[in-house]
Order: C-alpha cells, then sequence, then structure tokens
C-alpha cells in the first residue's frame, strides 16, 4: 500500500498564537501516527515563485489515513486554534 503524505506551506502571522497550533497540531499527529519528514527548518527559494516561511512534511501509513487525520476532530481543534495566527495551503498526496 502507498504511504500518503500531507505538505504544508505556511505563512506563519501571530506566532505567539501558533504555539498553541503546534501544541495542539503535535497531538492530533501523534494520534494519527504521523511520522515527521519536515517541520519548519531552514528553506531556499530554487526555482520559480514559491518562497514559503515554512514547510511542514507529514507521512501517514496511506492517503486514506492522512485524509482521516486532516478530518479528525484532534486536527479541527488545532486549525480552529490557528484561524488567526497563519495562512496556510496544505495537499495531500499519494507516494510511491
Amino acid at each position: 500500500m502507498a504511504s500518503g503524505y500531507i505538505i504544508a506551506h505556511v505563512d506563519v502571522t501571530d506566532p505567539q498564537q501558533y504555539e498553541e497550533y503546534k501544541v495542539l497540531s503535535s497531538h492530533a499527529m501523534k494520534v494519527h501516527g504521523a511520522e515527521v519528514l519536515v517541520r519548519g527548518g531552514k528553506t531556499e527559494q530554487l526555482e520559480g515563485d514559491w518562497a514559503p516561511t515554512r514547510v511542514v512534511v507529514l507521512k501517514f501509513p496511506s492517503y486514506d489515513a492522512a485524509k482521516s487525520f486532516h478530518d479528525s476532530e484532534e486536527y479541527r481543534a488545532a486549525r480552529r486554534s490557528r484561524e488567526h495566527a497563519a495562512r496556510m495551503n496544505m495537499i495531500v498526496v499519494e507516494g510511491a
């Protein structure tokens, strides 16, 4: 079975409020078995227009497991805490 990945591009607008999101999202990741491959860290634009300030890549056992994480009650609580703390672009993708 192919793994599922969530890839997020985040622009944090309120770092203090974002700390609450990080706590809640970390809990949701643990509950749903996410493997954190990238969470923050240095970024550098190599091509194109994309220059995110924060990138997150999560690995799940399957595409459906990644979607279940996103739709879960635990992650919905994290998303509510993030509403005015960051702008988020997120996709789910099936791995090889």
